[in-house]
């Protein structure tokens, strides 16, 4: 059974939901650790509640090469096969992506390659988009530009706030997440270009 290794820095509700599959059989896995760069994030305590091995791992005043080392070394302390990034706030540096080649995956809030970085949800309501959404991409050295596995569209409403959007979004990526993990750990895709496709 792949092992996963899940990194958050808040309240962890794509870890969860992720967790959540794999008690229902739905997803064959199971969670190495769950690691965060944020002593404080909800997460870590709802892995304790789950029996699951949590690690606060703090950055601050950190340098990112330092940092990723031990990040690494604890990823692989724990034989972490697969990791995944579910609200983890943090760059990761060249030499990270290299220890994990084609092996990282993230959830970004929108439909890449609109909106990357930041408040993604802000700057679809700022553009003025009809439609944005959430993304699974493979993670490589540039930010949110990975081969993109999974999309979901969600409509934008005319009266949304971020907070409304953000909700819908996010109700897509605890869908979304699980089902590319699910094809990943499947091996049944090739990467071409920047294209993931079905074999």
């Amino acid at each position: 059974m792949s092992r996963l290794g899940i990194l958050i820095s808040g309240r962890g509700s794509n870890f969860e939901a992720i967790a959540d599959r794999i008690v229902r059989g739905e997803l064959p896995a199971e969670i190495a650790v769950v690691i965060s760069n944020r002593p404080d994030a909800h997460g870590l305590e709802a892995a304790r509640r789950r029996g699951l091995p949590a690690v606060s791992l703090p950055s601050r005043g950190l340098d990112r090469e330092v940092y990723d080392r031990m990040l690494i070394e604890e990823l692989r302390h724990h034989q972490v096969e697969l990791v995944c990034l579910a609200g983890f706030m943090r760059l990761l540096s060249a030499g990270f992506i290299r220890a994990f080649p084609q092996r990282i995956l993230n959830i970004h809030p929108s439909l890449l390659p609109a909106f990357p970085g930041l408040d993604a949800q802000q700057q679809a309501l700022e553009h003025g988009v009809k439609i944005t959404g959430c993304t699974v991409h493979f993670v490589d050295e540039d930010l949110d530009a990975g081969p993109i596995i999974l999309q979901r569209a969600v409509p934008v409403e005319d009266d949304d706030t971020v907070e409304t959007l953000s909700a819908r979004i996010l109700a897509e990526e605890h869908r979304v997440y699980t089902e590319a993990i699910r094809i990943v750990l499947s091996g049944r895709y090739r990467i071409e270009g920047r294209r993931v496709l079905s074999i």
